[in-house]
């Protein structure tokens, strides 16, 4: 018996102490990204939404007036449109009273 006491005790590995240190990260990057794509999901949302408030408001104008609206403003005014516009830069060319106008939604790019 006095032999075992003196004899070296086996050492427990401290590897698995490491995984910890190496998991964390690895799950940060992936709720990051995951973030990420449902931020991007919501702002397309948001722009299509906003495309199809736009497309109801002109046709409900043009058959309630007989006229395509003539502003974006005309439309916020009497339509009671709405829309972020930190987010989103609404292009809005008329083009005639009779002829539908053209109109370009772009998402800015600085609204992190």
């Amino acid at each position: 018996m006095s032999n075992n006491r003196f004899a070296q005790k086996k050492r427990i590995s401290l590897s698995f102490l490491r995984i910890p240190h190496l998991l964390f990260p690895a799950i940060l990057i992936v709720f990051l990204l995951a973030l990420s794509s449902i931020q991007d999901s919501a702002l397309q949302k948001q722009q299509e939404s906003l495309e199809t408030a736009l497309e109801r408001d002109i046709t409900h104008c043009y058959a309630v007036e007989g006229y395509y609206p003539p502003s974006l403003s005309y439309i916020e005014e009497h339509y009671g449109l709405t829309y972020d516009k930190d987010l989103f830069f609404v292009d809005y060319q008329p083009v005639g009273s009779n002829i539908r106008p053209n109109v370009t939604i772009i998402a800015r790019k600085d609204n992190s």
